[in-house]
């Protein structure tokens, strides 16, 4: 008797790395833009909705590139720590002791993604990060409820700018001890009228997390969904598998 075929393809999505990937609100981005994506951060995220290493980010892309299992992955996606220099941590609130016991881990992410060869995105706020801005990306650009200005340098890549609409008001909360009302919620900190965690949650599109902290760290999904669409039609555009 012949026995059944299996017939089920073997998955050909790309494979993504998503280092200091928080709770996964760029990875779920990305697998919107069908890559399959493993993640890895020094923190416990029982949330992070795919497969990810617990551990030093860096550490564990050098031990990747050492071994030669980096070959795996066809695009690497980093967003390092960016209290350091980012708009809430300079200007008027360094007078504040903010900022200056962060480490800044630009340059170290930068030269380890550069000896994989392989093409990268560094995700940065708005601020004084020492990244090329080669893109950058606003919640109004996705109909957010989010401005969450983000700025991406591409390595060994390059994506299309949208076109940045108008904002289309203020973002709600107090400023300077005055209450303003507006379509967009602050996705930072805890006084001041900021969002209760649902807000934030329909804001963002990010569901599968109620934890928020990891709501403020996260990129919006629409963000890293438009550079993985982006990044694998420039791949077709090269006759490069993506």
């Amino acid at each position: 008797m012949t026995q059944p075929t299996d017939i089920r393809r073997a998955d050909e999505r790309p494979l993504l790395l998503d280092l200091f990937s928080c709770a996964g609100g760029a990875a779920m981005g990305y697998l919107r833009a069908r890559f399959r994506v493993h993640g890895c951060d020094s923190a416990n995220r029982p949330n992070y909705p795919f497969p990810y290493h617990r551990g030093d980010a860096l550490e564990y892309l050098a031990r990747l590139i050492a071994t030669g299992e980096i070959e795996r992955y066809a695009f690497v996606h980093a967003s390092p720590p960016c209290q350091a220099k980012c708009s809430l941590t300079i200007g008027t609130n360094q007078s504040k002791g903010w900022g200056g016991t962060h480490e800044d881990l630009v340059a170290p992410t930068r030269a380890l993604l550069d000896q994989t060869g392989l093409p990268y995105v560094i995700e940065q706020p708005n601020g004084r990060a020492e990244i090329r801005k080669d893109l950058w990306l606003c919640g109004e650009m996705f109909g957010l409820g989010v401005i969450r200005h983000r700025n991406f340098e591409l390595g060994g890549w390059t994506a299309p700018q949208p076109v940045h609409p108008s904002h289309r008001g203020r973002v709600r909360g107090y400023r300077h001890n005055e209450y303003h009302d507006g379509p967009y919620v602050a996705p930072y900190g805890n006084g001041g009228g900021k969002p209760t965690v649902p807000e934030l949650q329909a804001a963002m599109g990010i569901t599968w997390t109620n934890v928020r902290e990891e709501l403020t760290e996260a990129i919006p999904p629409a963000y890293s969904e438009y550079i993985g669409r982006a990044f694998r039609v420039s791949r077709a555009v090269l006759g490069v598998a993506a």
